[in-house]
């Protein structure tokens, strides 16, 4: 009986340490879309998120749509978010006289992140950005620019994180 009350009681400490609002967003990836590559984002001595890749192919081809899932191992804010893209834009030295309006956009609909949550950017057809948060739609910016630029950040070959950018695309 005792190991029966141990086993029980592992169990519900796990369960309740797992947060049960946390997305997946599992259900959201196309299902002729395979993985590419996959890594975990760390800064300093903080793990920050596990980001996969996707293409239809399996392979990292830029001309091909991707999908990018961000599993999130922190609390962030919406805020942080913005303002780390706007960051990242500047360090890629990207240019656009939307990035105004795209990031204006993004706090209309991006969530405040908790542990277990997850994003996921779906490249459409048409080239624009999904985001969606488990299987929910949380908004879409209509730009092949903003795609393009936003993913750079991860796939770019001058993207701060070279080795979790290798890890993603697959290269060697």
């Amino acid at each position: 009986m005792r190991k029966f009350m141990l086993a029980a009681s592992a169990l519900l400490v796990s369960a309740l340490s797992t947060p049960a609002f946390a997305a997946s967003c599992e259900a959201s990836v196309p299902g002729d879309f395979s993985k590419v590559g996959e890594t975990r984002l760390s800064v300093l001595f903080w793990d920050v998120y596990d980001a996969t890749l996707y293409s239809p192919s399996g392979e990292y081809e830029k001309n091909e749509r991707q999908a990018l899932k961000l599993n999130y191992l922190r609390d962030i804010d919406a805020d942080d978010l913005i303002e780390t893209t706007e960051e990242e834009w500047q360090k890629l030295e990207l240019d656009s006289s939307e990035h105004d309006e795209w990031l204006t956009k993004l706090k209309d609909f991006w969530p405040d992140i908790k542990e277990g949550d997850c994003l996921l950017l779906l490249e459409t057809k048409d080239g624009y950005a999904e985001f969606y948060q488990g299987e929910e739609l949380l908004g879409t910016v209509e730009s092949q620019e903003f795609t393009d630029q936003f993913l750079a950040i991860w796939l770019s070959p001058e993207s701060r994180f070279e080795d979790e950018r290798n890890e993603l695309v697959g290269a060697k």
